[in-house]
């Protein structure tokens, strides 16, 4: 059985033999790849695929896999949580590059597909990616949520200037603004009433979570608040875990543009980790993004973009429930699952003439 790399089965994308792969699976499915190309003159050498995927500007690509995942979800529906994250792939450094590639990306958390993504410049970091991510994104009414890195003032304002809300992190990134959280109940103007609560359990694998978000209103508590723009509420959110005997607490704290309203800071909250748990996770594990050495040109930064489109099409498939291994399996095995999943009508073969 072929790996091929277009339709998701295992291997490691942008090595030498990825190519060879795409190349031998393509000559074995020829005759079905014909009823939806015309390939006059066969399928080209892996020599062929790795210079294009060189070459072809990936910028333009992410361009077209927008307008392609804006054709498939049209609107990503009011309150969507959008989380912004990036990932590495590990291995597509080289001595000429000493960074690998590293791919910011939005995560629609409910549906489980990626909107878009962006490469982090040479000698930059997501700080400067994720403002340009936001300028092509339809975000108006979602929730955009961002780890401690991407909590600056110019992308809170970015985000409120598409029409979306800001949930941001808050570390040590920013020490004075932490403090002026931690601090908020004891200071000099009394103790704060929170503008409400929230509390969930879960448990599963010997374990079980308690988390905690409590909401404030109070915003002129917070260090320098007019520099966040439309800055509404800051929230405490606080697990407690235990496994056997032993139980830890995390606090983690928060600044939003909605207000204090936490059992919906608490969703957003959660719903961040999707991009860890659905995504980076599923890239590695399942796709061997980490084993990645696509170094040449830029084959690294498009077959990026091919997995988060093959990853973004078993999401959306409902035809089966099963595994996404399984469903790449059925992509590169089933002529008709493979079709199905792509969105194409299987032609049918004209019936012998009889006569």
């Amino acid at each position: 059985m072929h790996r091929s790399h277009y339709f998701g089965v295992s291997g490691h994308v942008g090595s030498e033999s990825a190519f060879e792969e795409i190349s031998q699976w393509g000559c074995a499915k020829l005759p079905w790849l014909r009823g939806f190309l015309q390939l006059d003159y066969g399928v080209a050498s892996p020599d062929t695929f790795e210079r294009v995927f060189a070459l072809l500007d990936p910028k333009q690509f992410e361009q077209a896999f927008r307008i392609w995942v804006g054709g498939i979800i049209p609107a990503v529906g009011k309150d969507q949580v959008i989380a912004i994250d990036g990932k590495s792939s590990r291995r597509t450094t080289s001595k000429a590059a000493a960074a690998p590639l590293h791919l910011v990306s939005a995560f629609a958390a409910k549906v489980g597909v990626v909107l878009g993504q962006t490469a982090t410049a040479e000698k930059s970091n997501e700080i400067t990616a994720i403002p340009e991510l936001l300028k092509v994104l339809d975000i108006d009414g979602c929730i955009v949520t961002i780890d401690a890195m991407g909590t600056q003032t110019k992308i809170a304002r970015a985000i409120r200037e598409r029409g979306a809300h800001y949930v941001l992190c808050v570390k040590d990134n920013h020490p004075k603004l932490l403090d002026s959280i931690i601090f908020a109940d004891i200071d000099p103007r009394g103790p704060l009433t929170p503008s409400s609560t929230h509390e969930s359990t879960s448990t599963g694998h010997g374990r079980i979570e308690v988390r905690r978000c409590t909401a404030y209103d109070a915003t002129d508590r917070l260090y320098k608040a007019a520099a966040w723009k439309d800055v509404a509420s800051f929230a405490v959110v606080e697990r407690v875990r235990t496994v056997g005997e032993r139980t830890s607490t995390e606090r983690a704290y928060y600044i939003s543009s909605l207000p204090g309203d936490a059992e919906r800071i608490a969703l957003a909250i959660r719903s961040h980790w999707e991009v860890e748990n659905r995504l980076h996770w599923c890239l590695d594990v399942q796709f061997g993004d980490d084993y990645a050495r696509g170094r040449i040109g830029h084959i690294a930064h498009n077959l990026a973009l091919v997995r988060h489109m093959v990853l973004n099409l078993i999401r959306l498939d409902k035809s089966i429930k099963t595994s996404i291994k399984t469903k790449r399996l059925l992509a590169a095995t089933s002529d008709e699952f493979r079709a199905a999943l792509l969105g194409f009508q299987v032609p049918e073969e004209d019936e012998d003439d009889d006569e």
